[in-house]
């Protein structure tokens, strides 16, 4: 049995007319935008209704404000409120039905009021951020100073995420030859878990904190309603609190969150985060060697002084004692040489002569050193038995005549001057 079908287009047109009877009048709808953007004068919005617990939307739809509508909405919207329609606003616009058989449908706006300005989102923001003021911590990670060597990184993103991958790329490789460790404490970065477990991985860098010198929360760019999630009160009081600096880039320019507000350093991309890091430490490195060079200047300025001072004093000697010095160091030089060169030679020959003699007259020289042993006491015996000191001592004396022994009486005359020495003393005497 055949069945009867439409084609899509059949079908699309059906969808078009039943939306064009019966929504057959414009409406005010009371939404947020996350998201507003200008192409070639029309305005394209998506509208976003949230969760009021959880923050999540729980109903989105895109809205087109054609140009010739929009060249007058605008000026009326920014004359009275003083601001650019922008993402996070709370808006209140006057739409009708659109359903396109190509592109689906929409609502064209035809009015907007200007009188509603913030919406939900920015009003809870502000609550929050006056909260923080209250507690007096939003400035706390401001307070803190990142270490000069910031090369250990705990990084909280999603694993898979491309901004995760760009940062450890723009980090690990940068074009300054740096050194940097990372280390990945996965994270949910959109959506209702956002905060518990970005608080999570907060907790286990905080257990392990002395291996890290900062923190990095990075994700890529996304719709404001995508990082609602960085917008809590618990998670901001968590970061606030933190002992390590923190640094976000989980957002574009346009996008700033609570958790932007009360970090350390906020940057608009993962790719710009790192660039931080890396250009604090280049800053590091250029301070290291600009205090190198330093060093090295004062060091080679104080030697300078040293070597001046030491040549005035030098100028100050007298001349001739430095030529009596430079005589004796040459003289002592060349007595030096002398001695070393006779004491080299005459040990070349003695070393020689032993080498020979020692293996032929070393019994001979044994026995004849007995020998001579023996002699030497011997005679120290004779010599001791023989010392005058021994005979005065036993109570002789000794005559001497112009230092001589007098041996002849009959050799003095008279007057001759004689000296006898006894054990304690001299005595002098003249012959008669």
């Amino acid at each position: 049995m055949q069945r009867e079908a439409l084609t899509l287009y059949e079908l699309n047109s059906l969808v078009r007319e039943v939306i064009e009877n019966v929504f057959d009048r414009s409406f005010w709808v009371e939404a947020e935008l996350s998201e507003a953007r200008e192409v070639q004068g029309h305005c394209y919005m998506e509208l976003i209704q949230k969760n009021d617990r959880y923050a999540t939307p729980i109903a989105k739809a895109s809205a087109k404000c054609w140009r010739n509508v929009w060249g007058k909405l605008k000026v009326k919207f920014e004359q009275t409120t003083g601001q650019s329609l922008r993402a996070g606003m709370q808006v209140m616009l006057k739409v009708t039905a659109n359903f396109h058989e190509a592109y689906g449908f929409s609502w064209i706006v035809q009015d907007i009021d200007p009188t509603y300005t913030l919406g939900d989102m920015a009003r809870k923001r502000m609550e929050i951020i006056r909260q923080l003021q209250e507690e007096g911590v939003i400035d706390m990670q401001k307070s803190l100073t990142l270490p000069m060597f910031a090369q250990h990184i705990a990084v909280i993103s999603s694993e898979g995420a491309a901004g995760y991958g760009d940062f450890c790329h723009q980090l690990l490789d940068n074009e300054a030859g740096l050194w940097f460790e990372t280390e990945l404490f996965p994270a949910v970065m959109q959506g209702d878990q956002v905060e518990p477990t970005v608080i999570a991985a907060l907790d286990a860098i905080n257990a392990r904190l002395e291996a890290f010198d900062a923190v990095v929360i990075i994700r890529g760019g996304g719709a404001t309603a995508d990082m609602s999630g960085f917008d809590t009160l618990n998670l901001a009081e968590n970061v606030a609190n933190f002992p390590l600096p923190i640094i976000t880039g989980i957002g574009h320019d346009r996008d700033e969150s609570v958790l932007d507000i009360v970090s350390f350093k906020r940057v608009k991309t993962p790719t710009a985060a790192a660039a931080f890091l890396v250009d604090h430490l280049s800053q590091v490195a250029s301070l290291v060697a600009d205090c190198q060079n330093r060093i090295v200047n004062e060091v080679t300025h104080r030697m300078d002084l040293a070597k001046t001072k030491l040549q005035r004093l030098s100028e100050r000697i007298p001349s001739q004692f430095s030529l009596v010095k430079e005589r004796q160091n040459n003289h002592i030089d060349r007595l030096t040489t002398t001695i070393s060169t006779l004491m080299e030679k005459k040990l070349l020959n003695e070393q020689y002569r032993l080498r020979q003699l020692t293996d032929k007259l070393q019994p001979s020289v044994e026995r004849r050193c007995t020998f001579e042993r023996n002699r030497l006491e011997r005679l120290e015996l004779r010599m001791k038995s023989l010392d005058p000191a021994l005979l005065l001592r036993r109570g002789y004396s000794i005559t001497l005549f112009h230092g001589k022994t007098v041996r002849d009486a009959s050799l003095l005359k008279k007057g001759d001057e004689l000296e006898t020495r006894v054990a304690q003393g001299r005595i002098k005497s003249r012959v008669e």
